[in-house]
């Protein structure tokens, strides 16, 4: 397959493209930021697992936790907390003047509820919540965790900045079933969200004044969280040379996810700065719908497995880009973690001939299933690998119907449980951080906990008790060696394929400094 069509001669445009939304002007006021993010904020709710719903949960929402750039979990929300009785009494104490952005107090009751669920989603949350015994708010500023067993890696759960945070809420909305809150975002973050501006492709946060941010010295999402501006602005542009066009004229500040292709224009101009922000990398996925045929079938899954070459995807991706921001050999952990290994990895050499392993869907038993593939159109780095992704699957004999639509509709029609004939999917391509892929604990693309697990919902009952083996394990070389036996496991189950790592580049007005490296982050920024 040639490599992505979708850009056209965007490069060409830079300059000349005219701004999609009327409402962009000039991005003059020191009070005010303007961003573009990668797609639309559709979904709102913290435990929608998407970067865009995760940038934004950043801003309004708080977490107990938090990690600092040692990747160290430092206390966020707390004053403090004590473990006792063989470690199996932890008392979380909330810090001293915490509102809501209702007028409300923080108080230990929502936390409970907040942390309750959450847990019903995260697969982290999951495996700390399987270890509790009890979770109960004694006071209002006291929440206590009794558990069945040690868990030393709870403050690591509370304080984990990926997808499906756990964020604390008011405890009326902590009540709604998760993944249903659609407008209403009352959190005690340094942002408030401005539901009443939304208008089509934008989204409006405010300064909180009543955030109190605790003391110390900012580390990544640890330390005080200052918001140095007013307001900041979400301005969604689908098109990549009219957000291009709209960061060199000075109508918007900052571009989360420029195009590969027009990385090398964009470094040129000396009024902007590009650089890596997400430090760990950005994981391509194809994920399976193990609910119906053909992706119930294991066979089938590692025939499509063995037609990857990362290599291949990752060029769709990053096109003629320094070729230091790929990495074309990822299992199932992020290169950056200690539990990356080589096991397995025979399966992904890209050496597998395709028409071997069109014999191989044929002889394990598809009958020409319709395979849906959701594409999204507006997010460039998926839609490479979704159109690398649809033609290889065709290649091996399997029957695609390649649905491109934007990314919010994605996220939203992943989210069914149907059959294809009602409306259901086969598979989908996204992106997970480094951070998302770091251990079994929080890596849900892992998970083998049937209607418990990420979207696509696959019963692996050996990754499953791997994964458990590995929360009990006492010492990091233990550690190791269980995660390499679940990279192994993994590529037997195949819960998904990983499609290798990409280093994506930010660009900002260089008038903006002190932009914290490691996430989307609001805080600390600001205008020189």
């Amino acid at each position: 397959m040639k490599r992505r069509q979708f850009l056209g001669n965007t490069a060409a445009m830079i300059g000349t493209a005219s701004l999609a939304r009327p409402g962009v002007v000039r991005a003059a006021s020191a009070s005010t930021l303007k961003f573009v993010p990668y797609a639309d904020l559709a979904l709102l709710d913290p435990l929608v697992s998407a970067f865009v719903t995760r940038n934004h949960v950043m801003m309004v929402f708080d977490t107990l936790f938090a990690l600092d750039a040692n990747g160290d979990a430092q206390p966020q929300m707390l004053a403090g907390y004590t473990v006792d009785d063989g470690a199996k009494t932890w008392k979380l104490t909330l810090r001293d003047g915490l509102v809501f952005h209702d007028g409300s107090k923080v108080l230990a009751r929502d936390v409970v509820a907040s942390l309750r669920r959450w847990a019903v989603k995260d697969a982290f949350g999951q495996a700390l919540m399987d270890a509790t015994d009890e979770l109960s708010a004694p006071t209002d500023k006291l929440v206590q965790f009794r558990l069945k067993r040690p868990f030393p890696l709870l403050p690591q759960a509370l304080g984990k900045p990926t997808a499906l945070m756990a964020v604390v809420m008011p405890e009326r909305l902590a009540n709604t079933p998760p993944g249903t809150l659609l407008n209403e975002m009352v959190g005690s973050g340094p942002y408030r969200f401005l539901p009443d501006q939304r208008v089509s492709g934008a989204r409006n946060y405010a300064k909180f004044d009543g955030y109190v941010p605790r003391g110390g010295v900012a580390s990544f999402c640890a330390g005080p969280r200052i918001a140095h501006f007013d307001r900041v602005e979400w301005l969604t542009m689908p098109d990549p040379a009219t957000q291009a066009a709209a960061l060199q004229r000075g109508e918007v500040d900052w571009v989360e996810q420029p195009v590969m292709d027009l990385v090398p224009s964009l470094r040129k101009d000396a009024n902007l700065k590009v650089e890596v922000v997400e430090t760990t990398g950005l994981i391509g996925v194809l994920r399976f719908n193990q609910l119906f045929p053909p992706f119930d079938n294991a066979a089938i899954r590692r025939a499509a497995l063995k037609a990857v070459n990362q290599t291949d995807f990752m060029a769709a991706v990053a096109g003629e880009a320094d070729p230091g921001l790929i990495n074309a050999h990822v299992g199932f952990f992020a290169p950056s973690s200690p539990y990356a290994s080589d096991a397995g990895m025979e399966m992904l050499s890209g050496k597998f001939k395709l028409d071997a392993l069109k014999r191989d869907v044929e002889q394990a038993g598809y009958k020409g299933e319709k395979v849906v593939f959701l594409g999204a159109t507006d997010v460039a780095r998926i839609s490479a690998i979704c159109q690398v992704g649809a033609d290889v699957l065709s290649k091996i004999g399997l029957n695609v119907d390649y649905v491109a639509t934007d990314w919010g509709t994605v996220v939203q029609r992943i989210t069914r449980k149907q059959p294809i004939a009602e409306g259901g999917w086969s598979i989908f391509g996204s992106m997970w951080g480094g951070y998302d892929w770091y251990s079994p604990a929080g890596n849900a693309a892992l998970r083998g906990n049937g209607m418990n697990s990420w979207f696509g919902w696959p019963e692996a009952p050996k990754l499953e008790a791997l994964r458990e083996q590995w929360l009990r394990a006492p010492d990091l070389t233990t550690q190791k060696a269980l995660a390499r036996d679940i990279q192994l496991q993994a590529f037997v189950d195949v819960p998904c394929m990983p499609l290798g790592l990409y280093y994506q580049p930010v660009a900002y007005r260089n008038d903006l400094v002190e932009m914290m490296k490691g996430l989307i982050l609001f805080t600390g920024v600001r205008r020189a």
